[in-house]
Order: structure tokens, then sequence, then C-alpha cells
């Protein structure tokens, strides 16, 4: 598969990849709902996802639609640990191998628990773009065949089912809330929601510290920006040298960019732990943290935010609650 992915592209990415996916959960926040003025808040648990974040959709959609031949040879990727954590998931569900390759930017226990998933890990680089070009030298040595965390179309149909799961169950909805980094997430979700009801506002969500895609849209052509440090540290790196899809995918079917700080990253976080007990990550809080500082007017929408995932570090998730718990006593 080549070309520009569209949702019939989507709706056989659902059939093929259910298997191995959890249809996860939509729960309502009548808080969020109260706080916002929005006629309804719904959080897409990605979260309770296999392997703990949405990646799994676009990997498993991508390696079931390998040849045998392909998959005596294995699979190769690099990543920021989710993306890795799924291809090392599936690999071991249909038995092949796999190499991730990781940037000294990566948490060692999100290495440690591809390791534990049976891949092997390569670590090598500060950035995630070092990382894909040391991917890049070892396909080219081995013969391994590439699944890209983004930028390929069975990925994007693969990551754009969560579109299909949204609709089926609240079909009116106005406003989509999506992470933004290589833009495999929001191409996917963007594409097919549009494709089946125009009118949605779709909503990107970067980082304030590297917003690589955001860049990027207003050169017209991809630019690598400075990875730094980030709570949401799974949103980090750029989109590719040579981006041949969610670059021109995410222009297209984008209505609204917005850029959330560590803050209230940290503040949405606490905020789905204190009132719904869910332990998410960084990059999965963005939408929480833009609703609860009111960055967006949704005043009568129907919105719905994708909590994307939950690899995160014990001691650091810790660190975080504690030091909104102090806050909230100092107050």
């Amino acid at each position: 598969m080549t070309h520009i992915p569209a949702l019939h592209d989507v709706y056989r990415a659902h059939a093929r990849i259910k298997p191995m996916i959890l249809q996860t959960p939509l729960l309502a926040s009548t808080e969020l709902a109260e706080k916002t003025g929005a006629r309804s808040v719904h959080l897409k648990l990605e979260c309770l996802q296999n392997t703990g974040a949405f990646k799994v959709r676009g990997a498993a959609n991508k390696m079931l639609s390998l040849t045998d031949e392909e998959k005596k040879r294995g699979v190769i990727t690099f990543s920021t640990g989710n993306h890795g954590k799924a291809v090392a998931y599936v690999a071991g569900k249909i038995g092949i191998q796999a190499t991730i390759c990781l940037s000294e930017h990566v948490a060692p226990s999100r290495a440690e628990a591809i390791r534990k998933l049976g891949a092997e890990v390569s670590v090598k680089g500060r950035s995630q773009d070092e990382a894909e070009k040391n991917y890049q030298d070892l396909s080219a040595s081995e013969g391994f065949v590439p699944v890209v965390p983004f930028d390929d179309p069975l990925i994007i149909a693969g990551q754009g089912t969560i579109a299909l799961e949204i609709l089926a169950a609240l079909p009116d909805t106005d406003v989509l809330l999506i992470q933004l980094s290589g833009g495999g997430l929001l191409a996917g979700i963007a594409m097919a929601a549009k494709s089946i009801n125009p009118g949605i506002h779709v909503v990107g969500i970067s980082l304030e510290r590297s917003p690589a895609m955001l860049e990027s849209l207003k050169a017209g052509t991809p630019v690598q920006v400075e990875e730094k440090d980030s709570i949401a540290d799974s949103l980090l790196g750029g989109i590719g040298y040579d981006n041949q899809y969610t670059l021109e995918l995410v222009e297209q079917f984008t209505d609204e960019h917005l850029l959330v700080s560590e803050e209230e990253i940290k503040d949405g976080m606490f905020y789905i732990f204190d009132n719904y007990r869910l332990i998410v990550e960084g990059a999965a809080a963005v939408g929480v943290g833009l609703l609860m500082g009111q960055k967006i007017n949704v005043e009568g929408k129907r919105v719905v935010a994708v909590l994307s995932g939950n690899s995160i570090n014990s001691d650091e998730y810790i660190r975080i609650v504690q030091s909104r718990l102090s806050h909230g006593n100092q107050q």
C-alpha cells in the first residue's frame, strides 16, 4: 500500500486488527464539561489499549499485511518507546523477529519493557533523528522489513480506526482533540472522521518545546527541531527527512493547531488521576490540559479527547502527583 490512505483503508484495517486490539471505552467527564461550558466531554481511553498505547493499532495493521517472505526477514523500527513496544508485541504474537532502535532520550524503563516482549533493542544517538539513522543503517545491512512509526499508509489507517470507534458511539461529536508529533495518529483519525463527517473540528496539539510538525507546516517542508526534555517525551522527535504522507494529511484535515506547556500537561495528568484514578503519560494528557486551561473555546460543543497511552516511569509519575498535591495544599 503506497497511496494516501482513505476511509476504505481504515475500515479494512479495523477488520484486520480486531484480534490484536481492544475496543477501548469512552469515559464521560461531566466535570470538564461543566468547567469548559461544553455540551459534553468524553475521553477515549487508549491508555487501556494492549501495550498501553494506541500504537498497537498501526503496528498490527502493517505487520499483518506482510507477506510470508517479509515475515521471515524480520522487522525493524525506530521509536520513542510506544511504537517500539507495539511492534515488539505484534511480532511476538505472530512469531517474527523484531529490532527496535531507540535514542538515548528514551527512558530506560521503556527499553526494558520492549526487551521483555522479546525484541532486540539498539540504543544509539541523542535524538529521534539519530535513532532513525541507526534504523536505516541496520535495515540496509540486515535486510529487515521497516515498520515506521507514523509515515506509512498502513500505520495511518490503523490509527484511524480510533475515529471509527468514537463516531460509532458518539456520531454527533463536534470537536476532536488529538496529539500531534509525527502525525500518524492525527492524520488517521482526522482523515477518517472528516470523511464520515466533514463538519467535525479537528484540533492538533503540539508541544511548546518541540513542535516539529507545526514548524514543518509553516515551512511547507519537513523541518528538524531541537529535542528538549519534556514530560510528554513520546511527542518528541521530527517528522522524518522524507515525509511522504503525514505532513500532507495533517495539513489537509486539521482545522486548528494549539501548543501545550509542560505545566498544562502536568495539570492534565493530575486531573485524570485525581478524578478517575487513571495513570497516563504526559502525551495522553495534552487535551485535558488544554481544556483545564481553557485555551480552546468548546462552549456548547460535544468534545472528545484521546488519552493516547500510559507509558511513564513510576518514580516520575509519583513526583508529578506529589508536586500537584503540594501545590493544591498551598492554595
